[in-house]
């Protein structure tokens, strides 16, 4: 299991820390191993799933250099398992954010239940910026939860929203000032504890009745990731990142 990211259960709740703050809690394919392990070994013991991350920082998303020297390629690679666990969990499951969330920092809150945000975070899908394509769903998920219009900005121009946007579009449901974050994240997961739990999950079930169609758009979009993955705009996007310069894309005109 890797070491920078926390999994432990405790009281029926499965916790999930991305625990990297050096590195704004960048995801490696270790760590999607270990949370796609833990994903899909839940047994009824845990009632609720939570996701929060170390430091000043929910997540930046894909650890670039990780990705690219081994990208996803075949059904077992860390990454799609992850991606393919997180629609079949069907216990609730919550996020506190603070700070960024990019790219698989925001699109893994779309399968989240509750997601309490501090005034401070900001939320972006920069896949386009990176030559990439929507994951996790989010070409169907987002558009349907804060309108076409709105999606349109974050995963075409890779624009990033703030907390009080997010709490107005339905993005989030919990809205914290940074220093009361854990405080009502825990007193969310404390609600939903005192809850039936067999009433909780055969609700998340019904409202997820649905689900079907967002399976299929999530496989779509990892047939077309996988291509996008091979390609030269995606190379000049990581060149021009790690280069620390702009992207020029003028000569794929």
């Amino acid at each position: 299991m890797s070491e920078e990211v926390d999994i432990a259960r405790h009281a029926g709740v499965l916790h999930i820390r991305f625990n990297r703050p050096a590195k704004k809690n960048a995801i490696t394919q270790d760590m999607y191993r270990a949370m796609a392990e833990a994903l899909e070994t839940l047994d009824a013991s845990v009632r609720i799933v939570a996701f929060s991350g170390a430091g000043d920082c929910f997540s930046a998303g894909n650890d670039l250099k990780d990705f690219l020297a081994a990208p996803p390629d075949n059904d077992s690679h860390p990454t799609l398992r992850f991606i393919r666990a997180l629609p079949k969990v069907m216990v609730p499951m919550v996020a506190a954010v603070q700070g960024a969330a990019v790219g698989i920092g925001t699109t893994l809150l779309l399968h989240c239940d509750l997601v309490v945000a501090a005034t401070n975070a900001q939320f972006s899908v920069p896949f386009v910026k990176l030559g990439l394509v929507p994951e996790a769903g989010s070409s169907l998920l987002l558009p349907a939860l804060i309108g076409y219009q709105r999606a349109a900005r974050m995963l075409l121009l890779g624009e990033p929203i703030g907390a009080a946007e997010a709490e107005r579009c339905g993005l989030i449901t919990h809205l914290a000032a940074p220093q009361e974050l854990t405080a009502t994240f825990e007193a969310v997961i404390a609600k939903l504890k005192a809850l039936p739990p067999a009433a909780l999950r055969a609700t998340k079930q019904l409202m997820k009745s649905s689900e079907p169609g967002t399976a299929r758009r999530l496989e779509a979009e990892l047939v077309v990731l996988i291509e996008r993955i091979a390609s030269d705009e995606l190379k000049e996007a990581a060149n021009a990142f790690l280069e620390k310069r702009p992207a020029d894309f003028s000569r794929f005109l």
